[in-house]
């Protein structure tokens, strides 16, 4: 596929907001998740928690939007410059030739949770009698509002890849001339229905959350907001990272369970670099998807080793930030993005003893070297999966 530029891109999560905290967080192996304090009646786990919405409502001119997601997809779009690149974009392509194109795994429902805590006579209460909120475009259609952008307005709903699979849409976007660029991002805040629905599937621990470990026993669930920038390259400017490939592929194989072969999760990788046109010896980084659920993270470690050879630096950075549902895929290529820039390669928080099962590619310390490519994966229930390739230019 051709590259596209990557003109600017920032990640909010529990480690803090924009680049340099997640940055100096990775660094110093300083992770984000606390024992769970969301909610009426907080189920007993760890969880990486964005501070500071609970007190931050939309500005008055956003009011009709306001809501706990849509909070956070503002306080990260007013983070590392974004507002001021996109608006040199649109002045640049025009508002019309800028698509918005967003993933998001529950989209406001912590505020339909809430209306329906709180009915009255089967009603919703004043404050939350807002339809536009109580639908999965909503943070769509704020960042419409928020941004001005006239161009095509897509919202990405595939579980916990969704934010991963907006840069895929992009490239199909701009490579068909429906778009000359693309504001892409993902959001995804906390809710009871998350917390207790992974629960329910016997899948969070009630520890801090230790990928690919011999002795892991579940996911720490979070929130976060993060946005990329990403324009058609016109003649010189080809900017200083890009985006140069993805692949995407569907296990079709469970409702919530991978392949335990991780037969779609290599489909992806493999599509992804032969779209980049690069070999897997060429990868510096993989940001893997890594949940820490036992068969997760066993049917990624038996794809990347049958793909990858031994010197790839592999990890998962979910020990940092918890599993961010479809916030994951901008989150996780922020840091993807973020080695490229520092030659800072993160390794693993909290894991101790690799599984049996892991190859030489996954690493749980940290490392630091150059690197021309990253990957990030993100695989979503069902075996959806997305697979990207970024480079510095």
């Amino acid at each position: 596929m051709p590259a596209l530029a990557i003109r600017a891109y920032t990640a909010t999560t529990a480690l803090g907001r924009g680049r340099q905290a997640q940055a100096e967080a990775l660094r110093e192996r300083r992770g984000g998740l606390r024992r769970n304090d969301f909610g009426r009646e907080p189920l007993d786990c760890w969880i990486g928690r964005v501070d500071g919405l609970e007190d931050s409502p939309l500005p008055a001119e956003f009011a009709d939007w306001d809501c706990r997601n849509n909070r956070l997809a503002w306080l990260a779009l007013n983070q590392d410059g974004l507002r001021e690149a996109l608006a040199a974009l649109v002045a640049r392509r025009g508002a019309e030739r800028v698509a918005l194109i967003l993933g998001t795994s529950t989209a406001s429902i912590g505020a339909t949770e809430d209306a329906y805590a709180r009915l009255s006579d089967g009603r919703f209460p004043a404050d939350l009698d807002r339809p536009h909120v109580h639908q999965p475009h909503s943070l769509g259609g704020f960042l419409q509002q928020a941004t001005g952008l006239r161009g095509p307005c897509v919202t990405v709903a595939t579980a916990c890849s969704s934010s991963a699979k907006v840069f895929a849409q992009a490239a199909r976007l701009i490579g068909s001339g429906y778009a000359d660029a693309a504001l892409v991002g993902g959001v995804d805040t906390l809710c009871g229905s998350v917390l207790f629905g992974f629960n329910s599937l016997q899948l969070v621990s009630a520890e801090p959350c230790r990928p690919f470990d011999a002795e892991r026993v579940g996911l720490s669930l979070g929130e976060a907001g993060g946005y990329a920038l990403v324009e058609r390259i016109d003649g010189d400017d080809a900017g200083a990272l890009q985006l140069r490939g993805y692949g995407e592929s569907s296990d079709a194989h469970h409702m919530s369970a991978p392949h335990p072969q991780g037969l779609g999760a290599q489909l992806a990788m493999r599509d992804a670099l032969a779209r980049a046109g690069i070999g897997a010896g060429e990868v510096g980084y993989l940001n893997l998807h890594g949940t820490a659920t036992p068969a997760n993270d066993q049917a990624e470690a038996i794809a990347v080793a049958a793909l990858f050879p031994a010197g790839l630096h592999a990890s998962s950075t979910k020990g940092w930030t918890g599993h961010t549902l479809g916030a994951a895929g901008i989150v996780e290529s922020a840091i993807a993005l973020l080695a490229l820039e520092r030659g800072e390669l993160p390794g693993i928080l909290n894991s101790v003893t690799p599984d049996p099962v892991c190859g030489p590619q996954i690493r749980f310390g940290n490392a630091q070297e150059q690197i021309r490519y990253a990957m990030n994966n993100s695989f979503g229930f069902g075996g959806n999966n997305c697979s990207l390739v970024f480079a510095r230019a």
